[in-house]
């Protein structure tokens, strides 16, 4: 009798080097995420390129230890639908505001601005338990042909009247304005309850005038492209840091330099070939914020669970959740 010949395991769909053995005791906060972006759903440029996925993603994220997700707002009815989406999962929360480069839909507004500004704020009023800040706000002057410095400047300003009427912190973007930046947040400092600059990308000297403004950092891919990135990242103090994904864009790709300290990698495939236990290729989501821990435990030199609970306390004690 010829033996039986064992059946060869499949091929895991995740190759889990480094999160098998520290998911389970670490609790990870993706301070953003963009999950009403309609590639969750599986809608690429208006066109159904595979099915919705939106629970395989949380379901992928609370795996690997993501117990909480803040979906980014970036206008009035991005906020809307940020609110809504969090009022379905207990475990996501929002933030409601206006991305810089969106700034001129105050003065498109059918309504007009104050109405526009009016909505912001009863949105966050009415909804305290899931709306954990003001954001995303600030400058981006790397893409001016969206919107206006002039009117940038003036919207954000303005969204600090938003601050004083909640009692929220802020949710900060800043490209490439870091002076204008800098003077709007002096200016209103008694105004705020405290913010995190997001998806950071500037230089050492940048970081250190955010943190001794009081502010924290958020951490993604899109901030550890160069090898200046990962200096700047590592000058960070440890209580000063948070952690995100922005997805589904800034994920960590071959081409970065944070890429040789990636220990959990995700099987990728292409929309056309969706597999709903794989990642869409060049679509972020919620559970790659492992591969952040993994390569600021790594720059900075520092024990990866530890570091973990230390970002953990940092993003509990900012949005008092």
């Amino acid at each position: 009798m010829k033996p039986r010949l064992r059946k060869k395991k499949p091929r895991p769909r995740v190759i889990r080097i480094f999160a098998d053995r520290m998911a389970g005791r670490m609790r990870f906060i993706d301070i953003g995420a963009n999950l009403t972006d309609p590639v969750f759903r599986g809608l690429y440029r208006g066109k159904q390129a595979h099915s919705d996925d939106f629970q395989n993603v949380l379901k992928r994220a609370y795996d690997y230890g993501v117990e909480k997700i803040f979906v980014t707002g970036g206008s009035l009815p991005d906020s809307r639908r940020a609110v809504e989406l969090t009022r379905l999962h207990e475990s996501l929360y929002c933030t409601v505001g206006c991305h810089p480069t969106r700034c001129q839909e105050f003065e498109k507004h059918p309504s007009g601005e104050g109405d526009y500004f009016d909505s912001l704020l009863s949105l966050a009023k009415e909804n305290t338990s899931k709306v954990v800040a003001i954001g995303e706000c600030g400058l981006d002057y790397d893409r001016l042909q969206f919107c206006p410095k002039e009117i940038q400047l003036k919207y954000f300003e303005q969204q600090f009247s938003l601050v004083e009427a909640t009692g929220l912190p802020m949710f900060f973007h800043c490209r490439n304005a870091h002076h204008d930046f800098m003077d709007i947040i002096r200016r209103n400092w008694p105004k705020m309850k405290g913010g995190v600059v997001h998806s950071f990308d500037g230089s050492i000297d940048e970081a250190k005038a955010f943190v001794d403004m009081g502010l924290y950092i958020g951490i993604n891919g899109c901030s550890l492209k160069t090898e200046e990135n990962l200096a700047a990242a590592a000058s960070i103090p440890s209580g000063r840091l948070m952690m995100e994904t922005d997805a589904p864009w800034c994920e960590m790709r071959a081409t970065h330099a944070s890429f040789q300290h990636i220990k959990t990698r995700f099987e990728c495939k292409k929309k056309e070939k969706w597999d709903p236990q794989c990642f869409v290729k060049s679509r972020n989501e919620p559970a790659a914020v492992i591969q952040v821990l993994e390569v600021l435990a790594a720059i900075r030199g520092e024990e990866a669970a530890q570091l973990a609970r230390q970002i953990h306390e940092n993003t509990q004690r900012l949005f008092k959740l």
